[in-house]
């Protein structure tokens, strides 16, 4: 499964892929908005909005390509590493070993 996480923070950039590989996803990070991201999107199949670190320019852009490409999309407040998890075991169900 691939996975699309849109807003957070630069700092945690890293730790959000690594967070993915565990669940066995491929993710991409959109921190913030480098050239032209509906050309660089792609079709993940899981897109996740972090809301209160993402402009309004970069969320309208996610929701458009997510629905282009029928991905299922989250919304959550918080960017934190507890919010990633329990969202990816929503939806890829337990960790890999």
């Amino acid at each position: 499964m691939s996975v699309a996480i849109v807003g957070g923070n630069e700092c945690m950039e890293r730790r959000y892929i690594d967070t993915c590989r565990k669940y066995g996803c491929k993710a991409r990070v959109y921190v913030k908005s480098r050239g032209d991201m509906t050309r660089r999107f792609g079709s993940p199949d899981l897109v996740i909005l972090f809301t209160t670190t993402v402009s309004h320019k970069m969320k309208d852009i996610a929701m458009a390509e997510a629905k282009r490409c029928n991905a299922i999309i989250e919304c959550c407040h918080s960017s934190s590493m507890s919010a990633l998890q329990q969202i990816m075991e929503q939806h890829c169900g337990v960790p890999e070993v």
